[in-house]
C-alpha cells in the first residue's frame, strides 16, 4: 500500500491525520517511515544540529513501592512482603550518592501511600533544594498529584503550586498508561482517566512548570488505542504548550498478572514504529526520547535513525521496569551513554532537565548504517534469542 500522499504532506510540512498515523502503523515497509520521521527529526533540530542526542546525568529516586492501586501490568508496587517507605532522611542519603557523582537532576517517583502525603513530599522537596540548590528536582506524575490532592482534599492547582513553592522543577509523564478506557479497565486502572491526566498536566504547564508525555504498549491496546493517545497529546500541546518530550514504553510482564500469550508482546517492529510514528504526529512535541532502560541498548540506539533524538540519562538506578524483568544495566556511565551514541552515528549532547545544552562532545560520530542493515541486525538479534 503507498503512503506517497503522506510522504507528500511530511515534506510540505501538513499536519498528519489520525487516519494517516494509522495507515503508517499498517504500512509494510518500515525503513520508509523511518527514514521518513528521520527526516523530519533533522529538519527539527535545525542547520548544524541535525545529528545532535541529547542525553542527561541523572538519577531516579524511588521512595515508596507501596500503592493502593493494583494495575495488572505493575509488578513493582507491593511485592509480596516486600514493600517499603523510606524516610525524609533514607531519600536524602540516596540523593547524596548520586549528587556526589556530579548529576544535574533528581526523577523522583513512587507508589501511591497514604504514609507518603503532600506535607512529606514538600518536605523531601523543600531538603533537596536546601542541600542541592544546584539539582533540578523532577518529580510526582500527574497520577501522584490527583492522588495527593484527593488526599489532603485540596484542587490539583494548589496542590501543584505547594510542591513548586517547595522547589519542584519539572514533572515527569508517568501514568499516562493507554487512555483507552477498554484497555485500562482489561488492566484493572482505576486511576488518573485520560481527561485527568491531560488536565493536570495542563495545569501544571499553565504554572510554568515542564513536562513529559508516556505511552504504555504491551497492555492489550490496538493500533487504534495508540493513534488515539498520541492524539489526545497533540490536543493537549496545542493548548498548553509545555510537553518538551514524548516517551514511548513498553510493559514487561515478569511478576504481573498479565499470562503468556494473553496479549501481543511488543517486538522491535512495534517499538521502531512507535517511535518513528510519534515523531511524524508530535508535530508540536520538541523531542522524542528512545528510553533506553526500557528499549535496551542496542534497539535504543536504532531508534535513533527512526526519529528519537534522545536516550534519557545515567539514571543510576531504576526500581520500576527492573521489578517486572528488564535485563537493562541499571546505570550507565556518561563516557558509556556518549560511545553508545558516538557509534551509532550521532553527536552526544549532554542537556539540562529543560533542554539547554551543557556540553556537546567534539568527537567524529561513526558512519551511519542504513536503516535496513540496522532492522537486519535487529531481526539476526531476535532470531538467536
Amino acid at each position: 500500500m503507498s503512503i506517497s500522499d503522506i510522504v507528500e504532506k511530511v515534506k510540505s510540512g501538513e499536519r498528519l491525520s489520525s487516519e494517516d498515523a494509522i495507515r503508517l502503523y499498517k504500512h509494510d515497509d518500515l525503513a520508509e517511515i523511518g527514514a521518513l520521521a528521520n527526516g523530519v527529526r533533522e529538519k527539527r533540530a535545525g542547520a548544524g544540529q541535525e545529528k545532535y542526542v541529547y542525553y542527561i546525568h541523572n538519577m531516579h529516586l524511588n521512595p515508596t513501592n507501596f500503592c493502593v492501586e493494583t494495575c495488572r501490568f505493575c509488578s513493582y508496587a507491593n511485592p509480596e512482603n516486600n514493600s517499603y517507605t523510606w524516610t525524609v532522611d533514607q531519600v536524602l542519603d540516596n540523593a547524596r550518592y548520586g549528587v556526589s557523582l556530579g548529576i544535574s537532576e533528581i526523577h523522583m517517583v513512587g507508589g501511591l501511600n497514604p504514609a507518603c502525603d503532600l506535607n512529606f513530599y514538600e518536605e523531601v522537596i523543600r531538603a533537596f533544594k536546601k542541600e542541592f540548590p544546584h539539582v533540578h528536582v523532577k518529580a510526582m506524575t500527574a497520577v501522584e498529584i490527583e492522588y495527593l490532592a484527593n488526599l489532603e482534599g485540596i484542587t490539583y492547582e494548589d496542590c501543584l503550586k505547594r510542591l513548586i513553592d517547595a522547589g519542584l522543577g519539572s514533572m515527569p509523564g508517568g501514568g499516562a498508561e493507554i487512555f483507552d478506557e477498554s484497555v485500562r479497565e482489561n488492566m484493572h486502572v482505576k486511576k488518573t482517566p485520560a481527561a485527568t491526566w491531560l488536565g493536570i498536566h495542563g495545569i501544571a504547564h499553565k504554572l510554568g512548570l515542564k513536562s513529559t508525555a508516556t505511552m504504555l504498549t504491551g497492555i492489550g491496546e490496538k493500533i487504534e488505542h495508540k493513534v488515539d493517545h498520541i492524539n489526545q497529546l497533540r490536543e493537549q500541546q496545542d493548548k498548553t504548550g509545555g510537553f518538551m518530550c514524548f516517551i514511548p514504553l513498553k510493559c514487561y510482564y515478569e511478576g504481573t498478572t498479565i499470562k503468556p500469550g494473553e496479549i501481543h508482546e511488543p517486538d522491535y517492529n512495534d517499538l521502531l514504529r512507535d517511535i518513528a510514528i510519534s515523531r511524524l504526529f508530535l508535530d508540536n512535541f520538541p523531542h522524542i526520547k528512545a528510553y533506553w532502560i526500557q528499549l535496551g541498548e542496542e534497539l535504543a540506539q536504532t531508534a535513533l535513525s527512526f526519529g528519537a533524538d534522545d536516550m534519557d540519562g545515567t539514571i543510576l538506578e531504576e526500581k520500576i521496569t527492573h521489578a517486572a524483568g528488564a535485563k537493562t544495566p541499571l546505570q550507565l556511565a556518561k563516557e558509556k551513554m556518549e560511545s553508545h551514541i558516538l557509534r551509532s552515528g550521532f553527536v552526544p549532547v549532554e542537556r539540562d532537565t529543560v533542554y539547554n545544552i551543557k556540553r556537546v562532545i567534539e568527537e567524529t560520530p561513526a558512519e551511519s548504517k542504513s536503516l535496513n542493515e540496522r532492522i537486519k541486525a535487529l531481526q539476526l538479534t531476535t532470531a538467536r534469542v
